[in-house]
Parts: C-alpha cells; sequence; structure tokens
C-alpha cells in the first residue's frame, strides 16, 4: 500500500514537476563513463536538459541551473579539481549541488577525494546507497566497489546524523528511500526489483533529484519529490516489464509520461518521526 504523502510535499511535488516541464532547466553533470547516457535520459524525462560539462577548462562556463557530482572517476586528477571548483561557483550563483559518493569506503583514495569535495567544495544534498551513507555518516556500511555489501540497522538515523554533520539534505538508498534534512525524515516507497539488477539506476535517481532542486530552494521536499517521481515511474515499469532490459525502456516512458497531477496525486512519500 502506498504510504500518504504530507499536502505540503505533495503540492511541492506538482508544482515542481509542472516547472520543470515548463522551464526546462540546465543540469551540469560531472559523472561517470558508466553512467552518462542514462542520467541525461533521465534528466531529460523530468523536464530538465543536461549537459555534461567534465573538462577543467570549462568550469564555470556553463550556465546551468544545478550540479551533480557523480565520484565514480573521483581518480581522475583533472575531474576531481572540477568538481571541486565547479561546486564552488554553482554555490556562488545560488545553484544547488548535488554529491553522489560513489565507492566512498571502497578504497584509500576515492574515500579522501569524496571527503575533499565536502570538505573544500560545496554540497547541498548528497544521495547514496546504504553503504556509502553509512561510512559519510559514521554509523556503519561497508562498500566493496561501488556496490553496498553491508546496509544500515537504522537508515533514518545515518541521514539525519549526516545532514546534521554536513548541513545538507542527505538520502539513502534501499528497499525504501529515507531523506532528512536534520530536522524533516520521510521515506519513499514503491520502486521494482529491477532497479537493483542494472547498473546506474542509483545515479539516475540523483540525476532526478538535482532537476527538482533546480526548481524548488527547499531542497528536502525536492529530493522527496524526485525520489517519489523516479520509484513511482520504476514500479509502474515493472508491471510491463518482461525483464530489466525491457524495464529499462519502460522506466522512461513513465517518467515522460508522468503528469504533475498525476505525481501529486500519488506521490510514495511519507513523513517520519
Amino acid at each position: 500500500m502506498t504510504p500518504s504523502a504530507p499536502d505540503a510535499l505533495r503540492e511541492a511535488a506538482a508544482r515542481d514537476l509542472s516547472a520543470l516541464r515548463a522551464t526546462h532547466p540546465c543540469i551540469n553533470h560531472i559523472t561517470n563513463f558508466v553512467v552518462m547516457n542514462d542520467t541525461a535520459n533521465i534528466t531529460i524525462m523530468t523536464g530538465a536538459r543536461p549537459v555534461m560539462g567534465h573538462a577543467l577548462e570549462e568550469a564555470g562556463l556553463f550556465a546551468t541551473d544545478a550540479l551533480v557530482i557523480n565520484a565514480g572517476n573521483a581518480t581522475f586528477t583533472d575531474w576531481n579539481e572540477a568538481m571541486i571548483r565547479c561546486s564552488l561557483e554553482a554555490h556562488e550563483r545560488g545553484r544547488p549541488v548535488v554529491l553522489d559518493p560513489v565507492g566512498i569506503g571502497a578504497n584509500e583514495v576515492r574515500t579522501r577525494m569524496i571527503r575533499r569535495i565536502l570538505a573544500e567544495g560545496h554540497v547541498d544534498i548528497i544521495r547514496g546507497n546504504q553503504g556509502e551513507i553509512g561510512v559519510l555518516s559514521g554509523l556503519g556500511g561497508r562498500v566493496r566497489g561501488v556496490d553496498a555489501i553491508v546496509g544500515l540497522d537504522d537508515p533514518a538515523a545515518a541521514v539525519r546524523a549526516l545532514s546534521l554533520s554536513t548541513g545538507t539534505v542527505s538520502a539513502v538508498g534501499g528497499e525504501r528511500d529515507v531523506v532528512s534534512d536534520g530536522r524533516r525524515t520521510a521515506r519513499v516507497a514503491s520502486g521494482h526489483r529491477y532497479l537493483t539488477m542494472l547498473t546506474g539506476t542509483g545515479c539516475m535517481a540523483t540525476s532526478v533529484i538535482a532537476a527538482f532542486a533546480a526548481v524548488d530552494d527547499d531542497h528536502f521536499a525536492a529530493a522527496c519529490a524526485g525520489l517519489g517521481m523516479y520509484r513511482l515511474a520504476a514500479e509502474r515499469a515493472g508491471r510491463g516489464a518482461g525483464g530489466p532490459g525491457t524495464f529499462r525502456a519502460l522506466l522512461l516512458d513513465e517518467m515522460a509520461n508522468m503528469t504533475p497531477e498525476d505525481l501529486g496525486a500519488n506521490l510514495p512519500v511519507e513523513a517520519i518521526a
């Protein structure tokens, strides 16, 4: 059964999707090779427009409305510097920065680089799997490669702790997503098991969050709306999919065809204590 979203989150989700479809904000991605095409396409399905501006020489030259930092290639020196420089310039312009700390905890180099992004750059929203959020929050979780192999006993406590320590909105994936800004916490249901059978589905969720954050200064509401849309689309795509391959195509269709009224009425989000 889909939980009932608080009225304010329901209204915000519908309003944000309307704004995305009307204004088509541009979202810059500094991301990894594996997911570039998928994150670009899922961004388009929201109504936003993607750009992949990785070059250090181009840092700050794209007039974008939000920035995604995906640390999947965090060991590339120029990309590392571009991540930090672009995040600071986005912050100066009042544009939201969303970090996906891919693989933090997998090795010392990657862990050090992601912590440097947080220390020297600027981040507004963090979204990761349970292993990554566990490492960042210090409340458990283990990572092998880019996958979580040990989850969290209490995902809500982990995102609250991370939000309070970093001043960000934090979101953690899993059977359900959990989002917090340190004061408000919500759980996002729906989804489908095929999300765990394809690479890049977490990265795609991060891009959807960034699109919503580009049109909503309340980053908690934006994260809830973006994840709610993504997981609702995944649930619906799974109903007609014959397997992971057709699911991927149907996921894009469901995202593209979802209306603001539909999202607001069916937002699979509930507030939790």
